[in-house]
């Protein structure tokens, strides 16, 4: 027992959480910022629109579609950030959800992206024929679905896991805790009337990553002290 115990320990040294994992939120936010920018400020919010952005706003698209990978790599760095900082004190109920809807909500993101980069190519094939085919619309409809629907849901059940387990286990701020079930809550209803609610999420998650990185700086630098 007490050479599985050493062989553990050993094993968790090596293992060790790299400092430049603390930033992988604040690279998810950033991503995922410009992401959303490039979409709203090139894609019209109306999921029943003709489609005029296939030529006017082409090259903002594909290179947020080209982001959407990245930012999804910083995210389960980010996830693994959080479940590093909670340790022990990881609850298997939340730990569960907490887990799920990150995996949900990243591959729902993937997926709509997918839906995206298929209608561009579409495009590219037959200009003339795909804007007014019924298959346009469709994955029109269908990345819209997927971002204002189950994305946001996906994203306000992360956040309300993220902020009741960071009340228990003291892993944030509690106004920033609290923040988060405001959001969630604004996320669900705003977003069939907000077009730009959805940055809400990509900045709390830079709030979370700064505040844990500030708490990790200072307790590096008592350690040192001590």
């Amino acid at each position: 027992m007490a050479l599985s115990s050493d062989r553990k320990e050993l094993t968790r040294l090596q293992l060790r959480t790299p400092r430049a994992a603390a930033f992988a939120g604040i690279v998810f936010s950033v991503l995922l910022l410009m992401v959303f920018w490039l979409m709203r400020r090139s894609v019209p919010p109306d999921p029943l629109e003709p489609g005029g952005w296939l030529q006017s706003g082409m090259g903002n698209v594909t290179f947020a579609l080209n982001l959407v990978p990245f930012a999804g790599v910083a995210f389960l760095w980010f996830v693994g950030v959080l479940r590093d900082r909670l340790g022990e004190r990881e609850d298997r109920f939340f730990a569960t959800v907490f887990l799920g809807s990150a995996l949900l909500l990243l591959s729902t993101l993937f997926a709509a992206a997918a839906v995206v980069g298929a209608i561009i190519l579409a495009f590219h094939a037959a200009p003339e024929i795909l804007v007014n085919s019924a298959t346009f619309h469709f994955g029109r409809g269908l990345a819209y679905g997927m971002v204002n629907i189950y994305l946001v849901k996906m994203a306000a059940v992360f956040m309300v896991t993220t902020s009741t387990i960071a009340l228990f286990t003291r892993l944030t701020p509690r106004w920033l805790a609290v923040g988060g079930y405001a959001i969630a809550i604004a996320l669900v209803i705003g977003s069939y009337y907000v077009d730009w609610i959805l940055m809400a999420f990509p900045l709390w998650v830079l709030l979370v990553s700064l505040c844990i990185l500030w708490d990790r700086d200072t307790k590096a630098v008592t350690e040192d002290q001590q």
